[in-house]
C-alpha cells in the first residue's frame, strides 16, 4: 500500500474487522491514507433492517450460500459489513477494490460486488485458502467472481490454479516484495567472537522451533560455540522454554518474545545467521513466503530453511544459505555447523542474500504486475470525498445511546433540515442500551470510532505526542479528573486525522466530557470549538469555566451562569425545561417517536444553527500542527 501511494495511486483501505491486540505494524503510520473500521455489529444489523426495506438486501445470495457451505460460513455477517464498504466506497468513488488474503475477506467481496456492482481482485497467499477459508468450493466462486487473482508465489499460483481450473487464465503470480528504503545496505561489521543463530516468527508448531532447539542441543553436544535468539510469542512460549529448561540450553538459546520491527532488524543485523526450520503441522498449516526471510536476506545474513512451499523460490540452497527437508533434524544441524564454523561462507551467503533482494524482490518491482492488472478494470480516477469548498462542523458524541442527550437525534434532524453539514462522531457505543425506532433512522448517519483495542493502538503509536498531552494536564491549575483525561485524549488521537479527513473547521461538543476531547483537538488542528453544557457536568465547576474561555460560545442549561459569558453563548432551551414537555419528550423517547412539535423550538433551532454557521465561516481550516 505504501508502494502504490508512491506511485501517486489514491487509496481506501478499508479492514472489516478490528485487530486482536494494540501490537501495530511500524508502518502503519506512514499511510497517508485512513483505515476505515466497519460499525459494531449491532449498528450493521440496522443497516440489514434499512437494505430490507430498500431491496438491497441480498436474500438470495445468502440463501444459496448458507445451504451450499452451511451457517458457519456466516453469510449473513458477511452480507452486512458488505453493506457497510459498499456505501463507504461509493461516497469515495472507488471503482475497484482489492482483497488481500484469500479468506473471510474475499467471501465478503462476493457480497459487496453484489450489492455494488464494484469489481474486485484478490491476493492469494497460500495458508488464506488452503486452510482458514476452509472450503474449495467456495475458493471456486470467489475466483470466479475476481477480475484476476494475484498468488504470492508460484507454489500458490499452481496449487491455485490446481483446485480453480476454470479461473487459472487469471490466476498470476506476483510476488510480495520489500521497502529496502527500510532496510538500508547494512554495514560489513566484523562477526562476533560467538556466532549468533537468529530467529523470528510467531511460536507456533508450523515455524519449527521445536527442531531449531533439538539442533542447538546437538551443536552443543558437539562443543559447538553458538548462542540463539527466538523472537516471537505465542501459545507454544511454555512449552518451548520447558525444552530449553530439559535441555540444560538456558546459557545458550533465549526466548526474547515480541520485538519492533525495528527491533528485529537490529536482531537481525547483530546476527550472523538466520534459521527458520519450517514444518507442516497436523492441520495442514505451514509458511507458505515468510517476510522476514526477505528480511535477513536484506541484511545480508545467510539463511537456513526448508524446502517447504514458496520458500525454495526465496532462498538458493548452496548460494543464498541452506535448505533442508522440513522436519530433517539432522541435516538442519549440519547446515547449522557448516555456517557457524566457516565465516568466510557466512559472508559470501549473506551478500548473495542481499544482492538476490535487490534484483528480484524490491517492491518497486514486484508491484507492477498487480499494476499491470488493474487497468483491466477500467479504474477512473477517484472522486473527491468532499468538494473543496465544504467546511465540516463535528458534533462529539461522548457516548451514545445517552440519557443526558434524550434529543440528539432531534437536533441532528433539526440541523439537517437547515443544510448544515455537520458529522456527529460517536466516540463509543453503548452496546447495552436498547435502540428506539428515532436512533435506528439516525444510526446509520453517525460515525462510530473504532473500538478500544485500536485506540490503544493508536495511543501506543503515538508516545511523543501521548506523553506531551500528559505533561500538559500536569501543568494545569485546574485538571480535568485522570480516569475522564485519559480516556478523552485516547478519542482525540484517533479523530485528529479524521477532522482533517472530512475538512472539519467547527467541533461542537455535546457534554462537558465531550469538551476535554474537543479541546484536546484544537490543540491538533486548526479549529474553532464550542460546547452544551448540561445540568448536572461531571467536570469541576472551575474547569469548566476556565474550558469556556477557550469556546467561541456554546449552550449553557443553568440559566444562573449565562450572565458571565456573552451573546455567543445560548441558554439550551433544547433541554426541556418545563415539566409537561419534559415527561412528553420523555415518553416519546421511549416509544421511538418525537412527540414534540416541530414549532416548539423552531426559533431556538434557527438561532443555534446561525451561531455554527458563524463559527465555521470564521475558521479556516489548515494543516495539522507539528505537534500532530
Amino acid at each position: 500500500m505504501l508502494a502504490l501511494e508512491r506511485i501517486g495511486v489514491d487509496l481506501e483501505i478499508g479492514s472489516i474487522y478490528p485487530p486482536l491486540t494494540s501490537l501495530r505494524h511500524e508502518h502503519i503510520s506512514r499511510l497517508r491514507a485512513l483505515v476505515q473500521y466497519a460499525p459494531p455489529q449491532k449498528i450493521l444489523r440496522i443497516w440489514e433492517e434499512n437494505a430490507k426495506t430498500t431491496g438491497t438486501w441480498p436474500a438470495e445470495l445468502i440463501n444459496r450460500h448458507e445451504q451450499k457451505y452451511g451457517r458457519q460460513m456466516k453469510a449473513e455477517q458477511r452480507a452486512r459489513n458488505a453493506l457497510y464498504f459498499a456505501e463507504l466506497f461509493r461516497r469515495g468513488g472507488v471503482d475497484h477494490f482489492h482483497v488481500h488474503f484469500a479468506n473471510r475477506a474475499a467471501h465478503t467481496a462476493l457480497f459487496l460486488k453484489t450489492i455494488s456492482a464494484i469489481p474486485f481482485s484478490v491476493t492469494a497467499h497460500g495458508q488464506d485458502f488452503m486452510k482458514d477459508l476452509g472450503n474449495d468450493d467456495l475458493l471456486r466462486e470467489i475466483c470466479a467472481g475476481a477480475e484476476f487473482i494475484a498468488a504470492e508465489t508460484d507454489y500458490s499460483r499452481d496449487l491455485l490454479r490446481q483446485r480453480c481450473p476454470d479461473s487459472a487464465s487469471k490466476i498470476h503470480r506476483v510476488y510480495n516484495g520489500i521497502d529496502l528504503e527500510r532496510f538500508p545496505v547494512p554495514l560489513l561489521s566484523p562477526a562476533n567472537s560467538v556466532p549468533r543463530i537468529v530467529a523470528v516468527g510467531r511460536l507456533v508448531t508450523f515455524k519449527g522451533f521445536e527442531q531449531l532447539i533439538h539442533a542447538c542441543a546437538e551443536l552443543g553436544r558437539r562443543r559447538v560455540d553458538f548462542i540463539c535468539e527466538i523472537i516471537g510469542d505465542g501459545p507454544l512460549r511454555e512449552n518451548l522454554q520447558a525444552k530449553i529448561n530439559k535441555l540444560n540450553l538456558s546459557s545458550r538459546v533465549t526466548l526474547l518474545g515480541s520485538l519492533s520491527q525495528a527491533g528485529v532488524f537490529e536482531k537481525l543485523q547483530a546476527g550472523d545467521i538466520f534459521a527458520l526450520p519450517s514444518v507442516t503441522d497436523r492441520q495442514g498449516a505451514s509458511d507458505v513466503f515468510p517476510t522476514v526471510i526477505m528480511e535477513a536476506m536484506s541484511a545480508a545474513r545467510p539463511v537456513v530453511s526448508t524446502r517447504l512451499a514458496g520458500i525454495p523460490e526465496l532462498v538458493v540452497h548452496e548460494e543464498t544459505g541452506f535448505l533442508v527437508q522440513p522436519g530433517d533434524t539432522m541435516a538442519l544441524i549440519e547446515a547449522l555447523e557448516q555456517l557457524i564454523r566457516n565465516p568466510e561462507l557466512r559472508l559470501r551467503y549473506g551478500r548473495a542474500g542481499r544482492m538476490r533482494i535487490e534484483q528480484h524482490f524490491r517492491i518497486e518491482q514486484t508491484i507492477r504486475p498487480l499494476l499491470e492488472f488493474l487497468p483491466r478494470t477500467r479504474i477512473t480516477p477517484p472522486k473527491s470525498k468532499i468538494a473543496p469548498g465544504i467546511r465540516q462542523i463535528a458534533y462529539l458524541i461522548d457516548r451514545w445511546p445517552d440519557k443526558n442527550l434524550p434529543l440528539i437525534e432531534r437536533e441532528l434532524e433539526e440541523m439537517n433540515r437547515r443544510n448544515i453539514s455537520i458529522v456527529p462522531f460517536v466516540c463509543e457505543l453503548d452496546s447495552a442500551a436498547r435502540l428506539n425506532r428515532v436512533m435506528k433512522q439516525m444510526a446509520p448517519r453517525l460515525e462510530f470510532l473504532p473500538d478500544a483495542m485500536v485506540m490503544e493502538a493508536e495511543w501506543r503509536a503515538n508516545s511523543a505526542l501521548t506523553q506531551k498531552l500528559e505533561e500538559q494536564r500536569a501543568q494545569e491549575t485546574e485538571r480535568v479528573p485522570e480516569g475522564i483525561f485519559l480516556r478523552q485524549a485516547r478519542f482525540a488521537i484517533v479523530l485528529r486525522r479524521l477532522l482533517l479527513e472530512k475538512n472539519v473547521s467547527h467541533i461542537h461538543a455535546t457534554t462537558s466530557r465531550a469538551l476535554v476531547c474537543a479541546l484536546i483537538l484544537q490543540e491538533f488542528v486548526n479549529v474553532t470549538v464550542s460546547a452544551t453544557i448540561e445540568r448536572r457536568p461531571e467536570l469541576p465547576q472551575n474547569w469548566i469555566g476556565s474550558a469556556l474561555r477557550r469556546c467561541e460560545g456554546g449552550r449553557l442549561s443553568d440559566p444562573k451562569i449565562l450572565p458571565s459569558y456573552d451573546d455567543s453563548f445560548i441558554r439550551d432551551k433544547a433541554a426541556f425545561h418545563s415539566l409537561p414537555w419534559k415527561a412528553v419528550g420523555l415518553f416519546g423517547k421511549k416509544i421511538g417517536m418525537d412527540l414534540i412539535p416541530p414549532w416548539r423550538d423552531a426559533s431556538f433551532w434557527q438561532e443555534w444553527s446561525e451561531l455554527l454557521k458563524r463559527w465555521r465561516r470564521e475558521n479556516t481550516p489548515g494543516e495539522s500542527k507539528a505537534s500532530a
